[in-house]
């Protein structure tokens, strides 16, 4: 595929059209320090199957997106803490998403993100309420909490993991910096090289890599958000969480469904925060399905945004566990 650029108040935001040109809308939003490119295959291939154009990109700080200026180091999470400016704010963020549908010519698109991605889409569907058909924010925490209060949510056992992966920049090292994220994301689940292999290739062959710059992701999470609240979400809204999210407790999609006028939550058992796994339960499908009913030319809120499934991809059984930070 073909990395095709939007500008977002000139900055460059990378996006890639993974095909079904036709179909409904459907913009995919990456999670924290993460590229396009860990989207699974399997996954985009049954989206595409079900009657969805499926555009991907990467947010700013990520992927072949435009990077910024590197600041003193620090934590991502000690990010909430910092009094300095940001290098942006959170509402730049979501306004790179609606340069993405711009550069399209989409009027609006439905929206699926997730860990940091759902957080982000959240802040679409707030501050771009006429552009998002519908909205599925997945294993995220609210976008009400603040500051501090995220921390409620955070398994901080699990960031500390994080902080101790040490692999050498190569080839070898960025495959297996790949399992590490994929298996402390997903525990219980077995999970070896062929299932993060197609991520690594892909950023390879773009010159890309995720998860290794700390003050990137310091940045995205330091982005301060001044706007309105979940109250105002318009648009029909589902909420997915794993109740085994290692990263994340399920309190934030409970609290994330209460806030969201009209929202339905499916908590799953079993599930983690990792996205492509051979066990539990996965698969979006979305409003192309045929089983959707639509009200009024949009989807009803009780069967709006995504349902859960497993299929079978590349010959072997494969379901989701959710997504990497």
């Amino acid at each position: 595929m073909t990395t095709q650029y939007a500008d977002s108040g000139g900055v460059r935001i990378a996006y890639e059209e993974l095909g079904g040109a036709g179909g409904d809308p459907l913009l995919l939003v990456m999670g924290l320090g993460a590229s396009r490119f860990w989207w699974p295959t399997g996954l985009v291939d049954e989206l595409l199957r079900r009657g969805f154009h499926v555009v991907a990109y990467d947010q700013r700080d990520a992927g072949e997106s435009t990077h910024f200026p590197a600041r003193r180091q620090v934590h991502p999470l000690l990010a909430l803490l910092r009094r300095e400016a940001p290098a942006y704010r959170a509402e730049d963020l979501a306004d790179d998403a609606t340069a993405v549908l711009d550069a399209l010519g989409w009027k609006g698109a439905h929206l699926f993100g997730h860990s940091m991605g759902g957080l982000v889409a959240q802040r679409i569907a707030i501050r771009h309420r006429e552009r998002v058909l519908t909205l599925t924010s997945s294993s995220a925490v609210p976008s009400d909490v603040r500051g501090l209060g995220v921390l409620r949510y955070v398994r901080l056992g699990t960031v500390a993991r994080f902080t101790r992966l040490r692999h050498p920049r190569s080839p070898e090292g960025e495959l297996a910096l790949a399992l590490d994220v994929a298996r402390a994301l997903a525990p219980g689940q077995e999970i070896d090289e062929d299932d993060v292999r197609e991520f690594v290739e892909r950023e390879a062959a773009h010159q890309v890599t995720s998860f290794r710059d700390d003050k990137a992701q310091s940045r995205q999470i330091g982005a301060k958000w001044h706007g309105g609240t979940l109250a105002e979400v318009t648009a029909p809204t589902l909420v997915l969480h794993g109740d085994a999210d290692p990263l994340l407790r399920p309190s934030a999609g409970r609290d994330l469904a209460a806030a969201i006028p009209g929202a339905r939550l499916q908590l799953q058992p079993g599930v983690g925060h990792f996205l492509t796994v051979p066990h539990g339960p996965v698969m979006p499908t979305g409003s192309a399905s045929s089983s959707m009913p639509r009200v009024g030319g949009r989807l009803s809120a009780e069967r709006a945004g995504s349902r859960l499934g497993c299929g079978r991809f590349r010959g072997r059984r494969t379901c989701r566990s959710w997504w990497p930070r």
